[in-house]
């Protein structure tokens, strides 16, 4: 198993930054290299992402276990690629902002293989979603 958790400083309050995050079909203005398809908003809701560049990528498909607004969404990977659970928290900081989670906790395929090879994509899954809440905050912030 290994996991990743981001987070960002949003200067908007909570409810903005979580519409931004729940409209899964908009992502993509700010997800680096993903498309998402789908409306889901309630456990049970089904949701696709593609993640790569072009045809060169693999599909994510999620099914959505708690949904929380304006607070927490958690989704379990189904897909045959990533297995495992993620979601988005946010929290309300005393400014008026928001503190913006993304975390993913993912099986690794392969035994050991697939740890060694987490040790190379790891870094760079996290430098994505490094990049991702930063464009998400430049969304926000600049309107």
């Amino acid at each position: 198993m290994a996991e990743l958790r981001v987070a960002q400083d949003i200067a908007v309050p909570a409810e903005r930054a979580w519409e931004a995050i729940a409209d899964w079909e908009s992502q993509g203005t700010w997800m680096v290299a993903t498309k998402v398809r789908g409306t889901a908003s309630a456990v049970g809701g089904r949701l696709e992402g593609w993640t790569g560049i072009g045809p060169l990528g693999f599909l994510d498909t999620m099914t959505i276990t708690e949904w929380e607004p304006p607070c927490r969404c958690v989704v379990e990977h189904t897909g045959h690629v990533v297995r495992g659970t993620g979601g988005f928290e946010v929290a309300r900081l005393g400014t008026g902002g928001c503190r913006v989670t993304w975390w993913e906790r993912v099986e690794l395929p392969l035994g050991v293989l697939g740890k060694i090879g987490w040790l190379a994509i790891g870094p760079t899954t996290r430098l994505f979603f490094k990049v991702s809440l930063g464009r998400l905050k430049r969304v926000l912030e600049t309107g």
